[in-house]
């Protein structure tokens, strides 16, 4: 009986349970993950101290020549702390070529992370035609971080017999593979890349001259010609283009002006419109008795 009733009551000789451990809190297990960080995060705030204190020493030293010497002893210091470079990431690139960006940095893997001048390698980048403004960022422990912000191919520039690839300033950009940037207006005459950009966009906002304009033409460095797929030479104002595109865009949607065979519309009157037609070959002589060809004026 009492054998008995000591088992219901969980009295038994039995051996007893081992206690399981308690669990560890988040922190706890945050502590432990992030154990392996610590080290390389302390000796990074231990390399920054020394070099602190060492470009202190140096700049309170030797005024004259502490740049130089700054320079060197960071980048030893560097190299001896083990921060090296070990990455170049480029973000922003589309048509900068990658050999212009590595010559710029003039940095390669296993150099000094120290001893890389971000804001020559920033001058250096910004030379590159493509290249608008450039960013440097040197990141513990060996990555070199460079955003460029690159200029956007505009137009087609003839002059001279030579075609280049301009930005809206006028900025040669690109002198090979020009057909690898889609359909670009052309711009022709001299100075004509530097002042396209404002009389593209006037024609942008009339939707059918811009889809029948193949190129801007610089006349004389004075004014403006805007030459049409079919051969149409359309003379602008000096100074008032944006009233004569204006007008123009009006006798379009009144009268198709841009659809007929014309060799030259005439805009720089404002109070006169000329029309010039396209030149055609002379008609045979009519046989004899025939009435005389009809001429229809333009």
């Amino acid at each position: 009986m009492a054998s008995n009733r000591r088992e219901r009551l969980g009295l038994t000789s039995q051996a007893p349970r081992r206690r399981e451990p308690d669990r560890p809190s988040r922190l706890r297990l945050w502590l432990r993950r992030s154990r392996a960080l610590r080290r390389p995060a302390a000796l990074a705030t231990i390399a920054l101290a020394l070099v602190g204190s060492l470009a202190w020493a140096v700049w309170a030293a030797d005024p004259a020549g502490r740049a130089v010497r700054l320079v060197e002893g960071l980048s030893e210091f560097g190299r001896g702390a083990g921060l090296t470079v070990t990455e170049v990431v480029v973000e922003g690139r589309r048509n900068t070529p990658m050999e212009f960006i590595r010559s710029a940095l003039g940095v390669a893997r296993g150099d000094p992370l120290l001893g890389f001048s971000l804001e020559g390698a920033r001058e250096r980048l910004e030379t590159i035609a493509w290249v608008s403004r450039a960013h440097v960022e040197r990141h513990l422990p060996g990555r070199i971080v460079v955003r460029l912000e690159e200029r956007q191919p505009f137009a087609i520039w003839q002059h001279n017999n030579r075609f280049v690839i301009i930005d809206r300033d006028g900025l040669t950009v690109a002198t090979e593979g020009l057909d690898q940037f889609g359909p670009l207006p052309l711009v022709v005459g001299a100075n004509a890349n530097r002042i396209a950009a404002a009389l593209h966009d006037l024609i942008v906002a009339e939707p059918e001259l811009a889809e029948r304009t193949q190129a801007l033409v610089r006349i004389n460095e004075r004014r403006w010609n805007i030459r049409l797929h079919n051969g149409t030479d359309i003379l602008l104002p000096e100074g008032a283009e944006a009233a004569a595109i204006e007008r123009l865009g009006e006798l379009q949607r009144e009268a198709r002006l841009l659809d007929r065979p014309l060799a030259a519309i005439d805009l720089r009157m404002p109070d006169r419109l000329v029309l010039r037609t396209q030149r055609q070959d002379a008609p045979a002589e009519p046989p004899r008795g025939a009435p005389p060809p009809r001429r229809d004026r333009g």
